[in-house]
Parts: structure tokens; C-alpha cells; sequence
């Protein structure tokens, strides 16, 4: 009896188990890129794991599941919102937010808001925040004084909205507010009469100024000269005067000569040598 020959699988058959080989790998490789995250949707189990987030690099999951692939790191969006000031008028603030995912909470967060979160839950925290605090001031102050202090009331409000959502609003920006046209020309108006007075007030309180060390130094001036006058007494001119006289007599070139004094106390003088 003839012993059977192994033969080998035909070229044409391989081929097929080949592609579905490839097919598989790539269905089962993920490349997690830099700063982002990824969460694993289970096909056959029950959605979202939630226990895990995937980092950066190179990962092999089941070819029946799906990687979700999303940006962890910080990141900004920018809108424009129609709000209405504390009197009513309507205003137009120009925004933009710094936010990112809880890491850990990724899986949390696509399963609890879906894939696109912004649009779901950041949006319209950010509107109703900006809507509460832009209501309690006037268009003078949202449009001057108040930016860095608006800033910070819709950060607090946007944390509280937030709480227990995975998502973190880490900074708010207000970059614009844009009011109509004549009223934004009233605010200027007021502005410039404004720091008009306080730059008359400023002259005025530096004439005065100015006057008051003028006044200083004169009364100085005359204080001392009235020290000086009461300090010249009777007694202290006849005896500068009789040292001085003394002293010309004695002086080789004199043709003076000294021979008393009178009642006052001043030297008399006889006359000429």
C-alpha cells in the first residue's frame, strides 16, 4: 500500500487567512497619542469601562471592543455670549475658557455625557454662569472697572455648576464686551470728564501745595529775623561799637584818637591826629 504525501494549502487559500489575520491586528492596536487618554467601549460587555483610562503609547485591545481616544491635557474654547446687564441691556461678551477631564474620570465622563462633553455640559455652564454674574453689574462696569473680578465670579459659579462632573474649568477670560454704540460713547464720554477732574483736582492740590511750602519758608525767614533783632540788644551794639572803634585806633595808619566815653556808652572821639 502506497504511503499518503503531506501537501501543503494552496497559494489561493492562504491569502484569504492572511487578510483576516492583518484585519484583526489592526483592529486590536490603538495608538494613544501625546496628551491624550483613551477609555475601552466593550461590545460585548456593558459599554464604557470605567474602571481604566489608557495613557500615551502603543495598546492591543479585543478586536470586538472599540478604543475611545480623547484630549486630556488642558485645553480652551472660545465663545460669544448675548447676556443682559443688571438694567436690562443686552450685551455681547466674547470668552474664552481653560479647561480639562478629570484623567481618572474619563470613562465617567463619556459614559455619564457623552462623547461630546463640551457641547452636552461645558457649554452651557459656562452661558448660565456668565448670564448670573453679567445680570449684577452695570454696562459701565462690565465695560471698565470690573473685568478681572467678572472673571472670577463665573469661574466660581462655572466650579459650582460643574461639581461632580469630571470636568475641571481651571481659568475664564473675558476678552471683550461689546455694548451699542451709543451707549459705549456715553461711557467714554464720562470717562474722559472723569479723569479731566481728577487731573484739575491733582493741579490744584499741587498750586496749594506749593503755596503752603512758600508760606512755610517765609515764616522761617521772618521768624529768624526776629530772633536775630531781639537778640541785638542796646547793650550788645555799644559794645560792638566801642571794639570796633578800639580797633581803628589802633591800627598804625588811625588819625583817630579815642579819649572817653559818653553816656550811652560809645566812644568820643577827638579827632583826627
Amino acid at each position: 500500500m502506497a504511503q499518503k504525501q503531506f501537501e501543503f494549502p494552496k497559494v489561493g487559500l492562504l491569502i484569504p487567512i492572511v487578510v483576516v489575520i492583518l484585519i484583526l491586528f489592526a483592529k486590536s492596536t490603538v495608538t494613544i497619542g501625546p496628551g491624550e487618554g483613551g477609555v475601552i467601549f466593550e461590545t460585548l460587555g456593558d459599554g464604557i469601562n470605567t474602571d481604566k483610562t489608557y495613557g500615551e503609547g502603543f495598546h492591543i485591545v479585543a478586536p470586538w471592543n472599540n478604543m475611545i481616544v480623547r484630549k486630556v491635557r488642558q485645553q480652551s474654547i472660545s465663545d460669544e455670549m448675548n447676556v443682559l446687564s443688571v438694567n436690562g441691556l443686552e450685551v455681547k461678551v466674547n470668552g474664552t475658557i481653560w479647561y480639562e477631564p478629570e484623567y481618572v474620570n474619563l470613562g465617567n465622563l463619556i459614559k455619564t455625557k457623552g462623547e461630546d462633553y463640551e457641547v452636552e455640559l461645558l457649554d452651557p455652564a459656562i452661558n448660565a454662569a456668565a448670564r448670573s454674574v453679567v445680570g449684577r453689574y452695570t454696562p459701565e462696569q462690565l465695560y471698565s472697572s470690573k473685568r478681572d473680578v467678572i472673571e472670577q465670579e463665573i469661574l466660581d459659579e462655572v466650579t459650582k455648576l460643574l461639581k461632580g462632573q469630571f470636568l475641571v474649568v481651571k481659568k475664564v477670560l473675558v476678552e471683550d464686551v461689546k455694548l451699542p454704540p451709543t451707549i459705549k460713547q456715553a461711557i467714554e464720554r464720562k470717562l474722559k470728564q472723569e479723569q479731566e477732574s481728577l487731573e484739575y483736582e491733582f493741579r490744584l492740590v499741587t498750586a496749594d501745595k506749593e503755596a503752603e511750602k512758600v508760606r512755610i519758608e517765609a515764616k522761617g525767614k521772618a521768624d529768624a529775623n526776629k530772633i536775630l533783632s531781639a537778640s541785638l540788644t542796646d547793650k550788645i551794639l555799644q559794645d560792638k561799637g566801642i571794639e570796633a572803634t578800639i580797633k581803628l585806633s589802633e591800627s598804625p595808619n588811625s588819625k583817630v584818637i579815642v579819649i572817653g566815653s559818653g553816656d550811652s556808652g560809645m566812644p568820643i572821639i577827638l579827632g583826627n591826629q
